[in-house]
């Protein structure tokens, strides 16, 4: 079948498979509430359903609506969200909701060029808001949208370049229903991403179970796994971090909470030092032989691998380290927005 008839369908294909093949359990998916949508793309932006999941349960049992979150402090929100990483999504979600309380009388606007002109909401995630919660006839491109569209069309243009992506963009518009959008556009934006989810997943898609079986370019080709195409590389960088694990003899521990911009910006953390030398600066010289080295962690982030050196020791609580922070006790600390790597060592 030639493709131009085969994109005429396409919509109406993806819709009826979800129907029957696509996920209709996540606690996302019920309802068309802007806040709970909204919410859920920010979390999903990097990171895992399966670990999303819980996150948004907690997230909406806390703030329950958009005017709950704009109210709530910023360190109440770093503290929910502290293990998803990407922390700045935390934060620009809670700038997004104080906006739309103040500009928005608490109410996300209905169109995705409005939405993105809200903090943290990319063209993607506002096609996403806008399509599922209002109908819009826009196009969503995440990840797993590009990876299904470039692989049906036989679309090998780089990606890397901004020009090809648009035009991928203006293809993804161009495969929309163009019918009854308030009942097809939520189903077929939740479509298109479960098949990129469960089906025509990077590595060994499952081809036979996709509603494009036979008519997708790239299974023609036999080529699914060359799609898409973006040749340029991210550099990945390393980098050597000293941590001072101070503790008092009542179990408080030294905490810092670390500027913006910077690494784990807005979070508390152990102090951090380039080297050892400066470590050692900021623990009174009597208590050097106290000093114990941790294992060194090995924490990667999207771009650099940290290699984390805690050193630890106790101190008495009126002998601080010389470095900027303050004792928090043991029941305080869990509640505050703390980075995976750190939280973790604190409770090992």
């Amino acid at each position: 079948m030639p493709l131009e008839l085969i994109a005429q369908n396409f919509a109406q294909r993806l819709v009826d498979w979800q129907r029957a093949h696509g996920r209709h359990d996540l606690p996302w998916q019920a309802t068309r509430e802007p806040y709970h949508v909204w919410l859920s793309e920010i979390m999903l932006q990097q990171t895992q359903v399966v670990t999303v999941r819980d996150y948004f349960t907690r997230f909406v049992a806390r703030f329950p609506n958009v005017a709950a979150l704009a109210k709530a402090p910023l360190d109440d929100v770093l503290g929910l969200w502290s293990g998803l990483g990407y922390y700045s999504r935390a934060r620009n979600m809670h700038l997004c909701a104080q906006q739309v309380m103040a500009v928005h009388g608490g109410a996300f606007p209905r169109t995705a060029a409005l939405l993105q002109t809200l903090p943290g909401i990319g063209p993607s995630t506002a096609a996403a808001v806008a399509s599922i919660c209002f109908g819009e006839r826009v196009a969503i491109l995440d990840g797993n949208v590009k990876r299904v569209l470039t692989r049906f069309l036989g679309f090998e243009a780089d990606l890397a370049l901004s020009a090809n992506e648009r035009q991928l963009w203006q293809e993804a518009n161009r495969l929309l229903p163009e019918h009854d959008l308030a009942h097809t556009m939520p189903r077929y934006t939740q479509a298109i991403m479960d098949l990129g989810a469960t089906v025509c997943t990077a590595r060994k898609p499952a081809c036979v179970a996709c509603p494009f079986h036979g008519d997708c370019r790239a299974e023609a080709l036999a080529r699914q796994e060359s799609f898409p195409v973006k040749t340029r590389k991210l550099k990945r960088t390393a980098q050597t971090i000293w941590l001072l694990w101070a503790v008092s003899d009542d179990a408080a521990v030294w905490l810092s909470q670390r500027p913006t911009p910077g690494v784990w910006a807005g979070l508390y953390c152990l102090p951090l030092f380039e080297n050892r030398e400066a470590l050692l600066a900021s623990v009174p010289p009597a208590r050097h032989s106290q000093l114990q080295d941790q294992p060194v962690i090995k924490h990667v982030l999207t771009h650099k691998d940290l290699y984390l050196h805690p050193v630890s020791v106790v101190l008495p609580t009126g002998s601080p380290p010389d470095v900027a922070g303050a004792w928090v006790e043991a029941e305080r600390w869990p509640s505050l927005g703390l980075p995976a790597p750190i939280r973790k060592l604190l409770t090992c």
